[in-house]
């Protein structure tokens, strides 16, 4: 494969820094004392946002052993008070990363409602049976590009991808059962800290972040939330 390295195209410095925007007046006076009934609510608003492409679109950021860091956009599939869910294979450079260092960050950027959401947490495993369950409801297409893919692995040409699904899809044909391939399945990231950022005038936006403590023993979740400078 050949790369383009002609830079006809390239920006000045001066047209960069000259990207800018204003933001607008709306605020972050209130959320909900509960962070996760913050975010349904704000993921709630971003779904029917059209200027939004795939609402539950974030950016999941890992460590491996070795202290690499690295990010990816991921899919969220589920968020209840039990933490954020996305699906992948365990076998790919984000799992692998995972099982060495569950420490993770999930960026949700909504930019055109001047909004991004920032979550820190652990990752975990999700039960082989909820997994199972997801996997029977993706589309067809998707199951077979499940076991298609060898997530992360070096790949030597695009008909070699295309030979592996072909092949699947002869195994599997459309209408049968499709299994969940061994190495695929769910983590669940269980916050510890979730921060709301709003875009706001002159540069002075707002920041919410909830941290979440358990005080005196109690097994009840609590959050504190403090304000902090943008």
């Amino acid at each position: 494969m050949t790369l383009d390295t002609g830079m006809e195209n390239e920006f000045t410095r001066a047209e960069i820094s000259a990207m800018r925007r204003s933001y607008s007046q709306m605020g972050l006076e209130s959320l909900p004392a509960d962070p996760l009934a913050a975010f349904a609510q704000w993921l709630r608003e971003a779904s029917a946002n059209p200027m939004i492409v795939e609402a539950n679109a974030m950016v999941l950021s890992t460590v491996d052993h070795a202290g690499e860091l690295s990010s990816r956009t991921v899919l969220l599939k589920d968020v209840s008070h039990h933490g954020f869910t996305f699906f992948t294979s365990y076998s790919s450079r984000k799992g692998k990363a995972i099982h060495s260092q569950p420490r993770v960050t999930l960026l949700f950027p909504w930019y055109a409602m001047e909004r991004q959401v920032i979550i820190n947490g652990d990752a975990q495993q999700i039960p082989r049976s909820e997994s199972e369950e997801y996997f029977a409801t993706r589309p067809w297409e998707s199951q077979i590009g499940a076991w298609a893919s060898r997530q992360s692995a070096p790949l030597a040409s695009r008909e070699e991808l295309e030979e592996r699904w072909k092949s699947a899809a002869e195994k599997w044909p459309e209408g049968t059962t499709v299994p969940t391939p061994p190495e695929w399945g769910g983590y669940r990231v269980f916050p510890t800290s979730i921060e709301f950022w709003q875009g706001r005038y002159s540069r002075l936006h707002d920041r919410l972040r909830y941290e979440r403590s358990i005080t005196d023993g109690a097994e009840e979740l609590k959050w504190e939330i403090t304000r902090y400078y943008p």
